[in-house]
């Protein structure tokens, strides 16, 4: 993004950073004596013409992601005026300047100058971004109120879909903030065309891919009669704002050499106008800086990476000292996060293998003379839910009794969460488990649920505990109060170490001798309670996966670093016992939690906990496609009530680990997408800047402080479950799960069975429903109540 201010005197524009990578065709930027100066000239709003034709794509690709060919735009923003801002001060009138963010398409945040005392400030400045056209891009114009002693006072932002504008037409708005008021803020867009290569991208009609290269950036140290010492050691601090690795740090050794030092590297998204920040030591000896794009000032070069040639090395500083050279490459378009949402290949070649298994036991079971076809295998699912130790022991005891029927031989998948994860991670440790009497582990089983806690407290127990948590955190990982009461879970559990991983259970399904086990968390998010955001994230042995997304690693990269669907950084995979710890982190609780425990409903609260977002029509309207989004106005809320918000949804502690998601972007049509909407149920999947592919980290807890269920996984169409068989653990009310479930999915549009019991039968559980879906996939709903 780089800008230009209209209201200097004369038309000298300053040469963009970027501006050897943007040429435009059809229609030409204009130089700033031809653009609209006098705010009283007409401009025609919609360009009373046709639209150009956008660009169209070259497609190819599975059936599950695509491979496409999409041209970049470029997007002009003339921030002209505002009118009738409120006031913040009570002797003046407003300082006010406004800020563009669009994370899409640049790293960084721009604002115009301060207009200072002044309800109708006028600005008239104009910035430029260039736009992949198959991203949801989304720009948000933040009006502020400057303040020299506090935080400036934040009036309101207005969220706006670029993918309303026509393309080669210069389009007048007035966004309406407050209508009562007649508070508004005129900008001026025009989107054009440019002749550049198209971009490279990949996508799953959810999240898109883009383009990556990577910098080197080396020092070579030249030789000197002196040893400097220690204390005038200097660092070189690097940045690439957008980047993966954001920051580095080069460090000027007390013994240099000529030979050159082990480059830095920084892994950027090639045409989101990158630039690399230079902070040179603060003294002052010669600096020659070299043909490329940079910022002149002694101390602090800066250089558009745009402007490299494409592997060739580029001297940026020449030094009496030290030279500093860089070089761009073009990274592999092969992703390590797999973007789709049909099953793994892994996942169908167990199904194909599982397949013997289940048809010799539903023939043995159900006494048939011949032997099934493949399509006549059902596809049946044991479905557990949480209760800490109780869940733990009856899992146990429900399993045996199956076994006893023949009917675990029957199962494709088995599903938990909270505490049925610590029986399910203890079987699949054992590659035969249910081929096995199940008697010993429950033996074993026992054993440690009637030792004596107090043991995890033990001195000895606590060193064990920070070595392993601070061996943890050298290996990368976020460590927190959830990773110690894994592994407190492990003591529990186990007679010593486990150093089993989620991965290693592969050999226990690898020949289908065993169902395909799923475990189940939910990503939450800061300041939002549980039941405005969540995110189901799925784990089996084979892939770890956000299935609103469709976007899935492989388990053993679970918590490794990655940037744009490439694995920058691989860490230690993270042992069992941390999972354990994470799917039943009852540390993450917050005061909504409880208050849902005895209320229904948080709509008491909402006035609070929940943004103030309201949709506005820009004037003039402009026309809608299915996949645009309605124009907002974002109002932020006084200080009490981002105090009394923070108290109340502020959890414990919570799971952080890396996010597989970091970098990709949304595709301009996710809200059109249907797998993408059956799990669309938080109130930020209109707001595609605040979602998670934003986030350095996921934060996960425990299932259960939203449903406590494990059903979700088996309701994505792909696995074609027939038949669930649900096992509930829960305390208290025996049909309260189910109720919150059926309610759920109701909302969501997918199909599941529905309760239809009276209050008598309420009162009277029986110990099993058996729930049909008539004219709809045959889904045979068993509940069992203990």
């Amino acid at each position: 993004m780089f800008q230009e201010s209209l209201l200097g005197v004369g038309c000298g524009i300053q040469v963009p950073l970027v501006a050897s990578d943007l040429r435009v065709t059809d229609t030409t930027m204009e130089s700033c004596a031809s653009l609209p100066q006098d705010l009283n000239t007409e401009t025609n709003p919609l360009g009373m013409g046709e639209a150009k034709e956008r660009n169209l794509c070259t497609v190819q690709g599975t059936a599950d992601n695509k491979t496409e060919s999409s041209p970049c735009y470029l997007l002009t923003v003339r921030v002209i005026r505002a009118r009738n801002l409120h006031r913040t001060d009570a002797l003046s009138q407003s300082d006010c300047y406004v800020t563009l963010w669009m994370p899409t398409a640049s790293a960084e945040k721009f604002w115009t100058k301060t207009i200072n005392n002044c309800k109708d400030p006028v600005w008239n400045e104009t910035f430029y971004y260039r736009i992949q056209s198959q991203v949801k891009n989304v720009l948000e114009l933040g009006v502020y109120d400057k303040d020299d002693v506090t935080r400036d006072d934040h009036l309101f932002t207005v969220r706006f879909d670029v993918a309303k504008l026509p393309l080669g037409e210069r389009v007048l708005l007035y966004f309406k903030s407050d209508p009562q008021r007649k508070e508004e803020l005129e900008v001026e867009f025009r989107l054009e065309n440019i002749s550049d290569p198209s971009e490279t991208i990949v996508t799953n009609g959810v999240l898109v891919s883009r383009k990556v290269c990577c910098l080197e950036v080396q020092v070579d140290e030249k030789r000197t009669e002196k040893k400097r010492k220690p204390s005038s050691w200097k660092d070189i601090s690097l940045t690439v704002k957008g980047s993966h690795e954001e920051t580095q740090d080069l460090t000027l050794a007390s013994d240099p050499i000529i030979r050159p030092s082990c480059p830095n590297k920084f892994h950027y998204v090639k045409y989101k106008q990158p630039a690399l920040d230079v902070s040179l030591p603060k003294q002052k000896p010669y600096y020659s800086f070299r043909s490329c794009s940079y910022n002149t000032k002694p101390d602090s070069p800066n250089v558009a990476l745009n402007s490299l040639p494409t592997g060739e090395k580029v001297t940026i500083v020449e030094d009496k000292k030290f030279d500093l050279y860089v070089k761009a490459t073009d990274c592999s378009e092969d992703l390590d996060v797999r973007l789709g949402f049909d099953l793994c290949t892994e996942e169908q070649d167990f199904l194909c293998k599982r397949k013997k298994y289940v048809a010799a036991a539903l023939k043995k079971v159900l006494q048939l003379e011949e032997d099934l076809r493949d399509n006549e295998i059902p596809v049946v699912a044991i479905m557990t839910t949480g209760g800490g130790m109780r869940s733990l022991t009856t899992t146990y005891g429900s399993l045996l009794g199956l076994q006893k029927l023949n009917a675990i031989d029957c199962a494709m998948y088995l599903t938990g969460l909270s505490g049925t994860t610590w029986t399910m991670a203890n079987l699949y440790r054992d590659a035969d488990w249910s081929q096995k009497d199940l008697s010993g582990k429950i033996d074993e089983a026992r054993k440690h649920a009637t030792k004596c806690k107090m043991g995890s407290f033990a001195m000895e127990r606590m060193k064990y505990y920070n070595k392993q948590l601070c061996q943890r955190k050298q290996e990368g990982h976020r460590t927190s109060s959830i990773d110690l009461w894994g592994l407190i879970v492990e003591y529990l559990l186990h007679d010593g170490k486990d150093n089993h991983k989620l991965s290693d259970q592969r050999q226990a399904v690898d020949q289908g001798q065993n169902p395909l086990p799923i475990y189940l968390a939910i990503n939450v998010k800061d300041n939002y309670s549980t039941l405005d955001f969540k995110e189901w994230l799925e784990f089996t042995p084979y892939e770890v996966g956000l299935m609103k997304y469709g976007a899935f690693i492989r388990s053993e990269d679970f918590g490794s670093e990655f940037f744009m669907g490439r694995l920058m950084k691989r860490l230690p995979e993270s042992r069992i016992c941390y999972l354990e710890g994470m799917w039943s982190s009852l540390f993450s609780l917050n005061l909504l939690y409880i208050w849902n425990l005895s209320h229904t409903s948080e709509d008491f609260w909402h006035r609070w906990t929940r943004d103030r977002v309201n949709d506005i029509e820009e004037e003039p309207v402009l026309p809608m496609r299915s996949y645009e989004q309605k124009t907002q106005v974002f109002t932020p809320a006084g200080p009490l009530s981002r105090a009394l918000r923070g108290a109340i949804t502020e959890r414990t502690s919570v799971a952080q680990y890396h996010s597989f998601l970091k970098g990709l972007q949304l595709h301009n049509d996710y809200l059109e997408n249907d797998k993408f909407c059956r799990w669309k149920d938080t109130v930020l999947d209109t707001s595609p800047n605040q979602l998670t592919e934003t986030a350095e980290y996921l934060s996960l807890v425990d299932t259960g402080f939203f449903i406590n269920t494990s059903c979700p996984p088996l309701l994505r169409p792909e696995r074609k479950v027939d038949v669930i068989l649900h096992l509930n653990y829960s305390a208290g009310s025996q049909i309260l799960p189910l109720d919150q479930s059926c309610k759920y999915y109701s909302e969501q549009g997918i199909p599941f069975p529905k309760v239809a019991l009276s209050e008598e039968e309420r009162k009277n559980l029986k110990e099993c429903y058996l729930l049909t879906m008539p004219r709809l996939q045959e889904l045979l709903y068993c509940y069992f109540s203990h």
